[in-house]
């Protein structure tokens, strides 16, 4: 197998995370593979923003784990959270985002980060205290939250692959 598909593989969602933080020039790395994921007839829907700041991750954090009712950090301690949301005018918006993501994760695990995709960001940025997040970073337009990226210096391994569903793939020949 080649070096690209052993990543793919190899990846796993990280769930404990070092404080370190993460230089800027490994998390532009980062974000620029994110900016070139996929997207209906190229129309860029998503948007990224991303959070190094501890005082506005902490209040993420809380504002997340108010969402599941749960009193928790759901970014599992760590110090970056990179926002994906997508322009819901685009008919593609959601698939947009989640290719953001998947390539924003893959990136991480290159990097020799670890990566976590942590929902709940739709009904953030739906509450009032997302929207004006949002408006004091100056987004403006119809965003939906597809979700957090959080990424970090793993605090432990990486766990082990689970076992592939038998009914996975159906060949057609």
């Amino acid at each position: 197998m080649s070096g690209f598909i052993d990543k793919l593989i190899s990846r796993r969602s990280v769930r404990s995370y070092k404080p370190d933080m993460v230089d800027e020039e490994t998390l532009n790395e980062i974000i620029k593979a994110g900016t070139f994921a996929p997207t209906g007839m190229n129309r860029q829907s998503p948007v990224i923003i991303a959070v190094t700041n501890k005082e506005l991750r902490d209040k993420l954090a809380a504002l997340n784990a108010e969402i599941m009712n749960a009193n928790i950090d759901p970014f599992y301690g760590a110090p970056v959270v990179l926002i994906v949301l997508a322009d819901k005018n685009a008919p593609t918006y959601v698939y947009d985002g989640s290719l953001v993501m998947a390539n924003l994760m893959l990136a991480a695990h290159d990097k020799g980060l670890g990566s976590c995709w942590i929902h709940r960001a739709k009904e953030e940025f739906e509450r009032e205290e997302g929207k004006e997040i949002l408006s004091s970073l100056g987004i403006e337009g119809d965003y939906e939250g597809v979700g957090h990226c959080i990424i970090g210096y793993p605090a432990d391994e990486l766990p082990e692959a689970k076992p592939r569903k038998d009914n996975y793939v159906y060949w057609v020949k």
